[in-house]
């Protein structure tokens, strides 16, 4: 059995060797507590739930109504979601400052399309 990993990239495709793609898995927790490690106990809240409400309602979350559905200040709520978009993956407000979308899902339609175990169907980002 071949055991490389092919990876695109632009028009390439590039095989990468088991010994390579095994270290880079044994480097994962490590590399994700580092890259996680910005984050506070409501870090993680506020980004649970917009997961979740964007799922559940299809559409971009204000920060006022993530504030007050987790008992926030919308200051902190703010200040949180500030750093989750600096660090990039986690989220991405519009131009009036309402979450837009959350990895892995977001309200605006995208080609990608995700059915959850309830049968429900929404847009991945």
């Amino acid at each position: 059995m071949d055991k490389t990993v092919r990876l695109g990239r632009d028009y390439e495709i590039i095989e990468i060797p088991q010994h390579m793609w095994e270290g880079h898995l044994t480097a994962a927790p490590e590399h994700f507590e580092k890259r996680l490690s910005f984050m506070s106990p409501d870090h993680h809240r506020v980004r649970y739930f917009v997961v979740e409400e964007i799922a559940r309602r299809c559409e971009a979350l204000p920060p006022e109504r993530i504030a007050g559905a987790l008992n926030l200040s919308v200051d902190q709520t703010q200040s949180i979601l500030d750093d989750l978009e600096r660090n990039l993956f986690f989220l991405f407000r519009d131009g009036e400052g309402a979450v837009l979308w959350a990895y892995p899902v977001t309200a605006e339609k995208t080609p990608h399309r995700i059915t959850l175990d309830s049968g429900e169907r929404l847009y991945g980002a």
